[in-house]
């Protein structure tokens, strides 16, 4: 096989290949085996007909569009890696020559991954919020912990409140008629909490045990029942059961109970610890944003559509899986939100050019410093996959390594290291968030009474000509 690789215009080449004619007769040969029990000739047993009277009767002709299926796919990929281009959609084929006993010809014209201009990527500014954790802080954790293992006390007298956890039974009413779905027995519920539809947690407060009551709620306009969507509904409710929550005091017994200290002290310092490990982190993930913003901001690409369309795609797949994990599909959000496919992909356009943008500025950079993931680092990434899913990680690589993955991970840890290299070269300025945030809030008081008197004196020369 023969290629040569011509730039049509920006982002688009052009293959020339040329298979020799041994390749073209194996594959008219697996083309002639395939077509031949599809065809039916007298004299001849169905799968039986010779090649040679095949062609006598259809012409060779009837071979060439099989045995491209098997030409055109192998050696467009010969000519990919011989010409060292990375296509990014698939590729336009025109055949020039394909005939018995000469080599077949064809053009492929393909999108190949754009030029990317690096700007300043060493050295970018970004700033660290400083980390400090107050004592509010540490007691407002506590507190939330407090609350998770509060316990609940049955009661006999009292009214119900918020935060109370009552059992029920009720029953749903349209127009009238009960409807399904719409009853339950001793049913637990939290008020507060929203497990049920809005409203109706509410109209619970006051009651007490063995209250019965109607309520009338109108039912969200996007509740997944079309039928009772925005409709007026009656519920049937009685009170069975209240519980008040019981707060354990926070000493030491109350750390040995939700924790593996012995003191309250402890386990503060251990809560502490968190919250700056936390907010180390947070801080981290900023600079790491704001350092990668803008390193794409100062580099020069211009992504072909197709690969915009593609990263819309699948962040379109995202958002379809989150819609899955809480029982909905795409079909059913259309309806709800008034749009259609291909409106709602355009609304991912703009953060999927960002997405592709970004993604080619960082390969960029790998390649220009020469960035690469070790085989002991690629090993670290499946031991930690491994632990994740456990499992053992000779199976994830594997798994990996049957699904052709292994270089895409040996990729994506490649590209993080270049993500760690551009914050190790930033000039990382640190700030304190208060500081920063009057900063923040005297620029805006500045831009509004600067706005002002751009108004006065706007209205000022408007009065001068009209005197």
């Amino acid at each position: 096989m023969k290629s040569n690789c011509e730039k049509i215009e920006e982002n688009k080449v052009k293959l020339t290949i040329e298979v020799d004619e041994e390749q073209v007769e194996d594959a008219l040969e697996k083309a002639y085996n395939k077509v031949k029990k599809q065809v039916n000739i007298p004299g001849f047993r169905k799968g039986k007909v010779p090649r040679k009277i095949l062609e006598q009767k259809f012409g060779p002709e009837v071979l060439y569009e099989e045995a491209l299926e098997y030409i055109v796919p192998n050696a467009y990929r010969e000519a990919v890696q011989e010409n060292e281009i990375e296509p990014v959609a698939q590729p336009e084929i025109d055949v020039i020559e394909i005939e018995k006993g000469s080599p077949c010809k064809f053009t492929a014209t393909v999108l190949v991954k754009p030029k990317v201009e690096l700007g300043e990527y060493k050295g970018v500014e970004a700033e660290k919020e400083k980390v400090e954790i107050s004592e509010e802080d540490v007691e407002a954790k506590l507190k939330e912990t407090q609350e998770k293992h509060a316990e609940y006390e049955k009661v006999d007298d009292g009214e119900a409140e918020m935060g109370d956890r009552l059992v029920i039974d009720f029953k749903g009413y349209l127009n009238g008629e009960a409807f399904d779905g719409g009853e339950a027995e001793n049913y637990n519920i939290e008020l507060g909490a929203g497990q049920l539809v809005p409203g109706f947690e509410e109209e619970l407060v006051g009651l007490k045990t063995g209250d019965e009551k109607e309520i009338n709620i109108k039912m969200p306009e996007d509740y997944g029942n079309e039928e009772l969507a925005g409709q007026e509904v009656v519920f049937e409710v009685k009170v069975n059961e209240i519980k008040k929550k019981k707060l354990l005091p926070l000493d030491d017994d109350f750390a040995k109970d939700v924790s593996e200290f012995d003191t309250l002290e402890e386990l503060k310092e251990d809560i502490r610890n968190k919250l700056v490990e936390s907010a180390e982190q947070q801080a981290h993930n900023s600079v790491e944003e704001q350092v990668i913003a803008k390193v794409t901001e100062n580099a020069e690409v211009n992504i072909p559509e197709p690969m915009i369309d593609q990263e819309a795609d699948r962040m379109v797949g995202e958002f379809e899986q989150n819609l899955r994990a809480q029982g909905l599909d795409l079909e059913k959000y259309y309806k709800l939100s008034g749009t259609d496919k291909e409106s709602f992909k355009e609304q991912f356009k703009g953060s999927a050019e960002g997405r592709v943008k970004t993604q080619q500025v960082l390969e960029a950079i790998v390649e220009e410093e020469g960035i690469e993931a070790s085989d002991d680092e690629v090993t670290e990434e499946i031991n930690r996959i491994a632990e994740m899913h456990n499992q053992e990680p000779e199976q994830i690589r594997t798994v990996l390594e049957a699904q052709g993955q292994l270089d895409m991970l040996k990729k994506e840890k490649a590209l993080r290291k270049a993500i760690e290299f551009l914050v190790e070269k930033a000039e990382v300025k640190e700030v304190d968030p208060e500081e920063k945030k009057k900063e923040a809030e005297e620029a805006e008081a500045n831009e509004e009474s600067e706005a002002a008197d751009k108004k006065t004196e706007s209205a000022e020369n408007v009065d001068s000509k009209d005197s």
